[in-house]
């Protein structure tokens, strides 16, 4: 059963997904464009579909493998938004933990004179640590003091903002770029100009790790007991501390966590996509993630697909500007019409699911009356169908189970 609700909101995530693309090729109509020329130069941005022609030593791959270097961080920044939402909790600090990881790293790592075997793994630790740090002090704060971590996350977004800006323009500025002081090539998670098949283009180092992160949180809340009391505490604190559960720890935890994917997010974004910090300026990346897990319902699995998809409309809107004579910020109205749409999603599974259960009423409605015709076999067992798994609490029974809960 679990299995096919699994299914029922793939299907329906993908047919808001297609209603989505719908709306927009009207939108693009109406404003005198092609919509198959528009959506076929995103896909050449984005590094799925071939360019015209390309400068020497570069192509598609160089694209592409592009496009897996900026899906990085989102994922990772995915993650931190999503497994806050299973807990019940909104991180919306995601873009002030990325910078605080990535400036620290950038300082302790990135300018100093270790090679790339210590250097590169330093910045990951770094990164887990700082976000780490700071989500747990907000868990803290929601846990002991009952402060809504929407405003926590908000004030450390501008106090990580104005100090590491301080400390930039003060003892670390570019005096040509205005930027950050760029790190060296052995701290740098994505490794540059490397020959692809004859083709130059970049490495993403991080981006396995980033799905197998995804792959790691999805267990962690499906199949332990971490994972359910998450899930527990997400659905209902009260109900959870009822139960036994550590609601306090749980929120802590919870966040740690969230912080420690939201500092990796960091680190491959300042010392991966980029090799320095433009200050006084917060990530994108930080509050595009809450739309990418909001798109896969905060599922770890779906992050992957959600982030491809978000990262392909972003990545790819530059060329599409280029080419098709339409602006780039296009690409921001699609991901605002699909994120439309797959509210819709839920709405639409909401409708499938009490149908759902009303077809499953009138079969059993209609086994009943053909088992109370038949005689008194099926009338003196009233309990009959009990253990078919259909009963209200078998679900949560499961996951209690494959939690270690009693």
């Amino acid at each position: 059963m679990k299995a096919s609700r699994r299914l029922e909101g793939l299907l329906v995530a993908g047919v808001a997904v297609l209603l989505a693309l719908l709306v927009i090729s009207v939108i693009i109509l109406a404003v005198g464009k092609n919509p198959l020329l528009v959506f076929s130069s995103l896909l050449q941005g984005a590094g799925w579909l071939p360019k015209p022609k390309y400068a020497g030593g570069r192509g598609v791959l160089t694209d592409f493998m592009g496009l897996l270097d900026a899906m990085t961080p989102m994922l990772f920044a995915a993650l931190a938004v999503a497994i806050a939402f299973r807990a019940g909790l909104f991180n919306i600090g995601v873009a002030g933990q990325m910078l605080a990881a990535g400036f620290l790293a950038t300082v302790i790592v990135g300018y100093s004179p270790l090679t790339a075997v210590l250097a590169k793994p330093l910045v990951l630790l770094v990164g887990l640590a700082v976000g780490g740090a700071l989500g747990a002090f907000v868990g803290f704060l929601k846990a002991r003091f009952n402060i809504h971590e929407v405003v926590s996350t908000i004030m450390l977004n501008y106090i990580v903002l104005y100090i590491t800006s301080f400390f930039i323009k003060s003892y670390y500025i570019d005096p040509v770029s205005r930027q950050s002081r760029a790190i060296s090539s052995e701290a740098r998670l994505t490794l540059m100009n490397v020959d692809l098949g004859g083709l130059s283009s970049r490495l993403p180092l991080c981006f396995l790790l980033a799905v197998a992160l995804a792959v790691l949180f999805y267990l962690l809340l499906a199949r332990t007991r971490l994972g359910f009391e998450i899930r527990a505490v997400g659905k209902s604190r009260k109900a959870a501390q009822y139960s036994g559960i550590n609601a306090r720890r749980t929120i802590v935890l919870s966040m740690a966590l969230s912080g420690c994917s939201a500092g990796l997010a960091g680190v491959t974004y300042y010392l991966g996509c980029f090799n320095s910090i433009l200050p006084a300026e917060l990530s994108n990346i930080g509050f595009d993630s809450i739309a990418v897990a909001l798109l896969a319902n905060s599922n770890p699995l779906g992050s992957i697909l959600s982030s491809l998809l978000i990262t392909t409309l972003t990545y790819g809107s530059n060329y599409m500007s280029s080419t098709a004579g339409i602006s780039e910020y296009i690409a921001s109205l699609m991901i605002g019409v699909v994120l439309l749409f797959s509210a819709c999603g839920g709405f639409f599974q909401y409708l499938l699911g009490r149908r759902r259960k009303a077809l499953e009423l009138d079969k059993e409605a209609t086994g009943g009356a053909g088992i109370g015709t038949g005689g008194s076999s099926g009338s003196s067992n009233p309990g009959a169908g009990a253990g078919t798994g259909d009963s209200p609490g078998s679900e949560y029974d499961q996951d209690a189970k494959a939690a270690g809960q009693p």
